[in-house]
Formats: C-alpha cells, sequence, structure tokens
C-alpha cells in the first residue's frame, strides 16, 4: 500500500464510517474501482495496523464532538443525585453488537466481503434508509425519553453493520426514527453509540497488531489515522448539521448514492 492509497483509504473511512453508506462496503468497493492489487497476505496481517489506527482517529473526533455529552456522562458516575439514563441506555444499546460481534463477525466478514456481495448489500442499505425515512414516525422524543426496550431495538439495528454493505449509522438512525426520536436526536444516539464500539473494535485489535506489527509501516498507519480522524471530525459536524436543519427527505441523498453506487458496481462486474 502507498501513501496515495492510505489516504484516500483514510478518508474513505472517516466519511463512511459516519454517513450511513457503509465503511465496510467501501473497504471493499474502492480497491475494486481504483483497480488496486492489494495481495490477501497484506489484508490479513499488514493492513491491521493501519485499519486501528484509522479506527482510533475516528473515535477521537467522536469525543471531541460530542464532548459535551461524554463530559456529562462520566460525571454521572461519580455523582449519585445525577441521573445515568444515557449511560444506562448507551449500555443497552451497545449489547447487541457486542454479543452478536463476538459470534458472528469473522463468519460474517469472511463469507461476504467480497465487492459483488458488498455492492448487493449496500443496495439493501440504501432501500432500507429510504423506505426507513418514509415509514418513521413524526418523531420529537429526545434520547432521554427512550425505553430500555427500544435502545435495545436500535441497538440491534445497529448489528446490521456486522453485513458488509449495511451501514451501523444508517440503520441505528433509521431505527431512532422508528422509536419516535426526532431527526437529530436519532443521529446523536446513533453517534454516541458509534464510539464505544468503533473504539471497542481497535482495542480488541491492538493485541493482533502488537503481535503482528510490520517496521516501516507505523509512519503510513499514523497518517492514516490523522486523516480518517479529520474526515470523520467534518463528516460528523456536516451530518448532524443537516439532521438539525433538514426536516424531511434526510436520508435520502444517502439512499441514492448508495443504490447507484452498488448497482454501478455491479453493473461494471457484469460487462
Amino acid at each position: 500500500m502507498n501513501f496515495f492509497q492510505a489516504i484516500i483509504l483514510a478518508i474513505a473511512q472517516g466519511v463512511s464510517e459516519l454517513f450511513p453508506i457503509s465503511s465496510v462496503a467501501h473497504s471493499v468497493i474502492i480497491p475494486y474501482l481504483f483497480g488496486w492489487k492489494l495481495s490477501p497476505f497484506f489484508l490479513k496481517t499488514n493492513f491491521l495496523e493501519f485499519v486501528v489506527m484509522m479506527h482510533i482517529g475516528t473515535t477521537i473526533s467522536l469525543i471531541v464532538y460530542f464532548r459535551k455529552d461524554w463530559k456529562k456522562i462520566l460525571k454521572s458516575l461519580f455523582n449519585k443525585k445525577t441521573s445515568k439514563r444515557d449511560l444506562a441506555l448507551i449500555v443497552i444499546g451497545t449489547i447487541p453488537a457486542i454479543i452478536l460481534g463476538a459470534i458472528f463477525e469473522q463468519t460474517i466478514t469472511n463469507a461476504f466481503s467480497d465487492v459483488i456481495v458488498a455492492s448487493i448489500f449496500l443496495i439493501f442499505n440504501g432501500l432500507l434508509l429510504f423506505f426507513g425515512e418514509q415509514t418513521k414516525k413524526r418523531g420529537n422524543k429526545s434520547i432521554e425519553d427512550l425505553k430500555g426496550w427500544q435502545a435495545l431495538v436500535i441497538g440491534c439495528f445497529q448489528s446490521l453493520a456486522l453485513i458488509p454493505g449495511f451501514s451501523r449509522s444508517g440503520s441505528s438512525i433509521t431505527a431512532g426514527f422508528w422509536m419516535g426520536l426526532s431527526n437529530e436526536e436519532s443521529a446523536r444516539f446513533s453517534m454516541l453509540l458509534s464510539t464505544p464500539m468503533v473504539a471497542g473494535a481497535a482495542t480488541l485489535e491492538i493485541p493482533k497488531l502488537i503481535k503482528n506489527h510490520v517496521p516501516g509501516l507505523l509512519s503510513l498507519s499514523l497518517i492514516g489515522g490523522i486523516v480518517a480522524g479529520l474526515a470523520a471530525f467534518l463528516s460528523v459536524y456536516i451530518l448532524m448539521h443537516w439532521f438539525n436543519h433538514k426536516k424531511n427527505n434526510t436520508m435520502l441523498p444517502f439512499a441514492i448514492y448508495c443504490i447507484v453506487i452498488g448497482i454501478g458496481v455491479l453493473a461494471s462486474k457484469a460487462i
């Protein structure tokens, strides 16, 4: 992997991890579109360090952007009089992805992480975004209004991201719509749920990173982490601004993008 490839992948990771367009699908589709011949050995071993750094960069960006929320949550841990409801809802919403990820993630990733299948599920992701918003409630709830079971449902939908092509944020935001959250609150809860998941993914891979560390790859990985972090911060800023000011058809551009890209890649493979 050269410098140009690292920058492109880092930007794509930072954007697609938070925009509802599936970072896993883009990690499969982008090398195909650019005609990169990345060896299976490199992707299985050496690429790990780069992925971990990108996840760390994305996590830092989410924590910085939602620092007020996380500061409030952390303070609640040390103050008996402060409500811990936000923390409890995040924990509940995170449980499904942790359990299902531990059981199925490797099997699903190995079975479905090819460009054709990723494109097919990217199309399904677009359809979920489109029809999910069309059938949503007229939401006006805040995160604090959620019940425990509703947070669990949102967490279950977040787990769809285990399938390459489905977006973590797209699935959880759509479920938030169905649970009656307002546009901005659904996006905010999705981002708060994403933070421990992205951080956890990086943390779980660190022992493998130490074991498989490749001399000379660290500097490229650090650059990738910084670029992914900057792209993620800009993405979450744009996304939250979009959801705060747009009340209707908030998911339509992302739905169209996913469907068009998915169909386009499938068409190119058929030619």
